[in-house]
């Protein structure tokens, strides 16, 4: 417990002494990169501890984004209000598909939560009027602002996303040390037994979904304010997919993991995107004098590689086979 605490504290310690020695472009993926690690954070509360593979997250994403940014745009709302409400629209869908998804088990709630999803993403293309579809729109820097701090102030926008990525970290922890949270990683090894022994696996499973939504929906809420966008592509089933795959490479089931995937994989697809594979394309021009202009934009084979790589050699991610291996307290 207490090397645990003192972990979480290092990290989150570590952030704060990044800030001001970061170059403007990384720190600007940084603080993107805490908001995304609180999407993570909130997808392995229900995949890595309680064993749902869930589909649809980008649902709860959108919903906290357009939820929050909509009332800005439409309702002139602040900042403050709009991101609570931005939270409760998705708490309100994590509720009501819990209810429902949750009453299917295995590949029947993958498809379940995929196609709530899909559902609220041509919703938001169909209502374009208002939400501006695929095109998405801007907040304008003038109204994003709390508390009389500007949220487009880079330094700003760092720290507002370490807060909420602090707050999710320790609420995260606090969770899975809890009663609750051996409930939910028992779920996760053996349902039946659970219910042997008298827990009600639905209220559980219930409670980890709702959790998840609310920390997708904080997330999706404070990318619109900290960034200025909101945009139907955050709600398109790459999205649902995105923190899977973060929670996959850190390692499902430890707190730190959802970070240190997403920072990977963030870095990973921004230098294979941006240098590895246009210089390759460019070394296989000069070499062999065949112009290869498919292969500078194939990015996303290397990132295919690399998580096959993952699966051969560490399945349990890379936190997830350090503790296994070298650090069996490693939370």
């Amino acid at each position: 417990m207490i090397r645990s605490i003192l972990l979480h504290s290092f990290v989150i310690a570590a952030l704060v002494a990044l800030e001001p020695v970061l170059s403007e472009y990384h720190h600007g993926n940084l603080a993107r990169i805490m908001v995304l690690a609180v999407y993570a954070t909130g997808y392995n509360l229900l995949f890595g501890y309680t064993g749902l593979l869930s589909l649809g997250h980008a649902m709860f994403f959108a919903a906290g984004m357009y939820g929050c940014a909509l009332m800005i745009r439409l309702a002139e709302w602040s900042v403050g209000p709009a991101f609570v409400v931005g939270v409760i629209c998705a708490l309100i869908a994590g509720i009501v598909v819990g209810f429902l998804a949750l009453r299917t088990i295995g590949v029947g709630f993958m498809i379940v939560t995929l196609m709530f999803a899909e559902a609220a993403y041509l919703t938001i293309l169909y209502y374009n009027e208002y939400t501006r579809g695929d095109e998405g729109f801007t907040i304008a820097q003038s109204v994003r602002t709390i508390g009389g701090l500007d949220l487009s102030d880079t330094t700003t926008r760092y720290f507002a996303a370490l807060t909420l990525f602090s707050i999710c970290l320790i609420a995260s922890a606090a969770v899975v040390q809890s009663k609750a949270g051996r409930v939910l990683v028992a779920i996760r090894e053996n349902e039946d037994r659970v219910r042997m022994l008298g827990f009600d696996p639905f209220r559980y499973k219930l409670l980890a979904l709702v959790l998840s939504a609310v920390m997708a929906g904080a997330a999706g809420a404070a990318y619109a304010v900290l960034f200025g966008y909101a945009g139907a592509s955050f709600a398109a089933v790459q999205y649902s997919i995105f923190p899977l795959l973060w929670v996959l490479l850190g390692g499902p089931g430890t707190t730190l993991g959802p970070l240190l995937g997403t920072v990977l994989m963030f870095y990973l697809v921004d230098y294979a995107s941006g240098t590895i594979m246009p210089g390759l394309a460019g070394m296989v021009e000069t070499q062999f004098g065949i112009e290869a202009p498919g292969l500078a934009s194939a990015y996303l084979l290397l990132v295919g590689v690399a998580l096959v790589l993952l699966v051969l050699f560490a399945p349990r991610g890379l936190l997830g086979t350090v503790r296994a291996r070298m650090i069996p307290w490693l939370p």
